[in-house]
């Protein structure tokens, strides 16, 4: 389970964050999947709740955002959502010259973060 190690990744991200800014601590996380990514969102998110012990993110909320698969043919020049993740091809003209535009990503889109005064009257 290859997720364990993206959510080690992703808390040291997260820890770098909420250290610059000087945070009590971390309240909410949100990341974008896309299907291509390699990643399962029901495995990332139990393994968050194994990673996050410890980490200023351990009381934090996990908000997985999936990203659809949508490709950008060279063909036709128009933008469409393939009709299986194991054949991208164009929804439009069925050209196998495209572009992924979304779907291949894991992206850390943001951080909600608990400040000292927050903290101290919760």
């Amino acid at each position: 389970m290859h997720e364990l190690a993206v959510c080690q990744s992703l808390l040291r991200e997260v820890e770098r964050v909420a250290s610059a800014h000087g945070a009590a601590g971390v309240s909410r996380i949100e990341v974008a999947v896309g299907s291509l990514s390699g990643i399962e969102a029901a495995l990332l998110d139990r393994a968050f709740s194994i990673a996050r012990m410890g980490t200023s993110a351990e009381q934090a909320d996990l908000e997985i955002q999936e990203m659809p698969i949508i490709v950008w043919c060279k063909a036709c020049k128009t933008e469409t959502r393939p009709a299986s993740a194991n054949a991208l091809l164009c929804a439009q003209c069925g050209a196998w010259q495209v572009d992924v535009r979304s779907g291949d990503e894991l992206v850390l889109r943001q951080v909600e973060l608990v400040q000292p005064a927050e903290a101290a009257t919760s």
